[in-house]
């Protein structure tokens, strides 16, 4: 195959316990996996030596990788002081654990980035980033940013505003055209200065609102009357806006050779459709 890119998986999206989806990842044909570490077995804390040895060994077996390390505590990302308050110490020990394994990248969402750069949450946002980033870099990790929230000339003005070697983007192409409705081709441009991991997902925008709305109901667990799918469908690769030629040119334009990480966080059949997105990749790549 290609080393054009690399091909991810997302373990959690098989829905079963870690090991057998370590499996079906090989099944697939993944070269990598990300590990979200916030919750269940793999939670963060749970790492002791022995099972930092014991995943690396299962990895090994299976000649896989640790892509990204996903520490996406919900809520408000970083808006908050008082959510900042227990994240940004433990993102930092996140940062650790993506070290014990390998990876060089913990993916997360930050929260809704204000274009008014004068407000509190701005300021919060940036405080917290700054020390988080700050740390990763000593580490030799990079805190990438989920986009979404925002559009892609929003989020790099923040980054430049932060200033921190160690925050970069997992840049996301679906999330953009759902909820921002921002060009995913553009936005490697845009970005291209940041970015150091991918999602490999597609969908398609039904109806426009704000971005904070669409955020707020994920992070406070539906308290608005809001049904997701009158916004936006999350579709199987190919299926959705994403032109996923330019796309993936685009990235080898700026030089991203990196990982495509499939995240499928929907559907019936989560191996097939995975088995699915995985060769639809194969084919363009």
């Amino acid at each position: 195959m290609s080393e054009r890119f690399k091909i991810g998986v997302i373990t959690d999206s098989f829905k079963l316990p870690f090991e057998q989806a370590l499996d079906k990842a090989v099944e697939v044909g993944a070269q990598g996996i990300q590990l979200y570490v916030v919750n269940g077995e793999m939670i963060y804390s749970s790492f002791d030596e022995e099972k930092v040895a014991r995943v690396n060994a299962l990895l090994k077996d299976r000649g896989l990788v640790v892509s990204a390390v996903c520490g996406d505590f919900g809520g408000h990302g970083f808006e908050t002081i008082e959510e900042n308050e227990w994240k940004v110490p433990a993102s930092k020990a996140v940062a650790d654990l993506a070290v014990k394994l390998g990876s060089a990248v913990v993916t997360t969402h930050i929260g809704v980035v204000p274009e008014d750069k004068s407000c509190d949450t701005y300021k919060i946002m940036l405080s917290a980033c700054k020390e988080m980033g700050d740390y990763a870099a000593s580490v030799g990790v990079t805190f990438a940013i989920e986009t979404g929230p925002e559009k892609a000339v929003t989020l790099r003005s923040f980054i430049e505003d932060v200033g921190s070697k160690g925050i970069g983007v997992n840049l996301d192409p679906a999330n953009l055209i759902m909820v921002t409705d921002d060009d995913p081709v553009q936005a490697v441009y845009t970005l291209k200065d940041f970015i150091v991991h991918t999602h490999a997902k597609d969908g398609i925008l039904i109806k426009k609102t704000e971005p904070k709305r669409i955020y707020n109901f994920f992070a406070e667990g539906g308290i608005e009357d809001l049904r997701m799918s009158d916004y936006f469908l999350e579709l199987p690769l190919g299926e959705g806006k994403v032109a996923f030629d330019e796309y993936l040119n685009a990235l080898t334009e700026i030089g991203f050779n990196g990982f495509l990480t499939i995240e499928r966080e929907c559907g019936d059949n989560p191996y097939a459709d995975i088995k699915k997105a995985v060769d639809f990749l194969k084919s363009k790549i």
